[in-house]
């Protein structure tokens, strides 16, 4: 588990293919001290997806990562020097600074704008129109691994219905790869646990 708050930004070193070509194993820099000491299967958030540590060094560690994860996140796009929001496993007795994230990414989504607003960015996104409904307004959800507050959502029936919008702090696009998020990039999505479940409740009578 994770809990959306990254804590380092790294970048893609290596893309190398592994055996017939669909699966890849990935290097990715990271700048933590101890990357090092980092144990072998320890669970890393990637941009939002959960990967397992195969191999690390001083500043770097990598993962293999299926052909069924690169066609389902963003990750199958990824080139050297990409950016990628960076977060350790959450232990017990650790901050929960944001809110519980899986590193499972239900769908990607779509950047559709950026604007300055006061001293933040407004971003609004695109989603799949199976995760709308999992989405509400003031409700928690994970964009590359990020955990945000969804400020506005569109009305269902409109033409903006799988649409919403967050507010991104200075420090916010600093530390993360949302300082280079532009309109037409893809994004990986984690609905909230919770909404999740309600839905799931509602289905049974």
């Amino acid at each position: 588990m994770f809990t959306g708050i990254i804590t380092a930004l790294g970048n893609v070193r290596e893309i190398r293919p592994r055996d017939s070509g669909a699966d890849m194993r990935l290097t990715i820099a990271a700048p933590w001290p101890d990357t090092g000491a980092i144990a072998l299967g320890a669970s890393i958030a990637c941009s939002g997806c959960c990967l397992t540590v195969v191999a690390r060094g001083a500043d770097w560690f990598a993962a293999d990562v299926s052909a069924e994860t690169l066609a389902r996140t963003t990750l199958g796009r990824w080139r050297v020097g990409s950016p990628v929001n960076l977060e350790r496993a959450l232990r017990l007795g650790d901050e929960l600074g944001g809110h519980l994230v899986s590193g499972h990414v239900d769908g990607v989504g779509e950047t559709l704008s950026v604007a300055p607003e006061n001293g933040s960015l407004r971003f609004r996104f695109r989603l799949p129109a199976a995760l709308a409904r999992f989405v509400a307004e003031k409700g928690s959800i994970a964009i590359d691994g990020v955990s945000l507050t969804v400020n506005e959502v569109g009305a269902p029936g409109s033409a903006a219905e799988n649409e919403f919008g967050v507010n991104i702090i200075p420090h916010t696009a600093a530390v993360t790869g949302f300082g280079a998020l532009a309109p037409g990039m893809a994004v990986n999505i984690e609905i909230d646990t919770l909404a999740r479940y309600v839905a799931r409740l509602k289905e049974w009578p």
